[in-house]
């Protein structure tokens, strides 16, 4: 008889719900001087994955189109409040010349349009749902009601819509809307439902960094395409070879020799990015949820699936007709060219945001993430239990401070996941004991966690009641439940 594990190991992998640094046991790609973590791949607590498969793009087709910027959406302004209508529908990309696919979209953009919200100024938006599935919206590290979350549950059938209102009491930061239908998300996703959601206030404003055409959002993330050029869903991570960048193959993008704000996401439903500009100096002023106390210089930054960073990069010491390489462990992503001068009176100041010290935590909490093989079928675990819509896993009292020791306990098979809080940013404490690294800092709603690691983060609920999930943001594990509930309570 055939092992239960195995075969379960083998629909995991179909599903790709297990990455080959795992079960497969091939090489891992690391960068140079970094070594695996306990019990896993990793570098600064962050897993990369191995490059495999068949289906990458062609060389000579590397930098040979131009990256777009996302199209910035325009509201329409009622008393005090921004209005958005956005689509949700099928549309057509072209990952290889010549070579239509079909995808889902927010407003018949593969990278959805961009919402610029700003600090203090509500927004709504009603999305309609013109697919033949089902759909949800996640504004990701918004700080919103619990009926405009997008809860799991909180379904948009075919043909029907629905309003989310954002408040926007929030500090500025780089957040994304996308997919979080239950079960779908994952697919959803893959197939394009994702798009920047930035948040602006004056304080930031104010310090003087690059902005306006300066300013420019990067959605990275990873696919995998067959023969004619078209998404192959389910779909093994390690085959998703192809790197899209605003939805372009390995495109170029053209720079003035001045100051640049890029505001980069991972979108990729299972992989981790680590990004180098061959030597040249990534300057970090911001995370997942704004911008950094002080301006951080990085040779290289990791980001898990769903996390942030706000770089700056000066191109002003590169003649014109030069060229930088966005590169990860796993080759280029984007090609800046420098093709002109332009005035630059923008500034990195030395000092940017106060983070200051959460109050005293009266709770902790454990957290583990776990796939079960034993039966059937694969299950995915949170604290030994599967996704319930109906149970409350944690009630959190408003307004208190709590500590989540936030565990991956998928050792065995060297399963990596990544944690996301809904509702609230956090700030990492250690991770297994050790300080933070440059990848933890500053206010954080994801975190990559290592197969073995166990991560204490702090956070404070302040505002809003109601339920909220908790979960992987591999979005092919929550999708098979690999998430929890809590309910703040007054």
């Amino acid at each position: 008889m055939p092992d239960r594990r195995l075969l379960n190991r083998r629909r995991l992998l179909t599903l790709g719900g297990i990455t080959a640094g795992g079960i497969l046991g091939g090489a891992v790609l690391l960068p140079k001087g970094q070594t695996p973590a306990p019990g896993g791949t990793g570098h600064n607590g962050h897993g990369v994955e191995p490059v495999a498969g068949t289906r990458s793009i062609r060389p000579e087709t590397q930098f040979s189109q131009r990256m777009p910027v996302p199209r910035q959406l325009t509201p329409t302004r009622a008393t005090g409040v921004d209005l958005y209508r956005i689509p949700i529908q099928p549309g057509q990309a072209e990952f290889r010349t010549g070579h239509p696919t079909a995808v889902r979209t927010y407003a018949g953009q593969f990278v959805g349009p961009t919402i610029r919200a700003k600090t203090g100024r509500p927004v709504r938006v009603t999305f309609t749902n013109e697919l033949d599935v089902a759909s949800n919206v996640h504004l990701h590290g918004g700080h919103v009601p619990q009926s405009s979350d997008g809860h799991p549950m909180d379904m948009i059938a075919p043909g029907q819509s629905r309003t989310y209102d954002y408040p926007n009491t929030q500090q500025g930061a780089t957040l994304w809307y996308h997919d979080h239908a239950h079960h779908l998300e994952a697919e959803n996703v893959y197939f394009g439902l994702h798009g920047f959601y930035i948040i602006e206030d004056d304080a930031e404003k104010n310090l003087g960094l690059p902005g306006g055409p300066y300013d420019v959002p990067i959605m990275l993330r990873d696919a995998e395409l067959d023969a004619n050029g078209a998404l192959v869903y389910p779909s093994h991570p390690p085959n998703r070879t192809t790197i899209l960048a605003n939805g372009v193959v390995t495109p170029n993008f053209p720079v003035a020799a001045r100051k640049y704000r890029f505001r980069l996401l991972n979108a990729a439903n299972e992989r981790t990015f680590s990004l180098s500009l061959g030597g040249a100096a990534l300057v970090q002023i911001g995370s997942d949820g704004g911008l950094l106390p002080a301006p951080v210089v990085r040779s290289e930054i990791v980001l898990g699936s769903a996390e942030r960073a706000d770089v700056v990069i000066d191109f002003s010491g590169h003649p014109i007709g030069s060229h930088l390489v966005l590169y990860d462990v796993s080759g280029p992503v984007l090609r800046f060219d420098v093709t002109r001068a332009a005035p630059d009176p923008s500034v990195v100041p030395a000092v940017l945001r106060p983070l200051p010290a959460l109050p005293p935590a009266t709770v902790e909490r454990d957290i583990a993430m776990k796939f079960d093989l034993s039966g059937a079928e694969p299950v995915a675990l949170v604290n030994g239990r599967p996704y319930d819509p109906n149970r409350v896993d944690f009630r959190v009292k408003r307004g208190t401070t709590e500590i989540w020791h936030v565990r991956n306990d998928d050792v065995e098979f060297g399963i990596p996941h990544t944690f996301h809080l809904h509702l609230e940013q956090f700030r990492v404490l250690d991770r297994n004991g050790a300080p933070p690294s440059l990848d933890d800092a500053g206010r954080k709603d994801t975190i990559f966690i290592a197969p073995g690691e166990t991560v204490r983060v702090q956070v404070t609920f302040t505002d809003h009641l109601g339920k909220y999930v908790y979960h992987c943001h591999y979005l092919e594990h929550s999708a098979l439940g690999m998430m929890a509930q809590m309910e703040v309570v007054a």
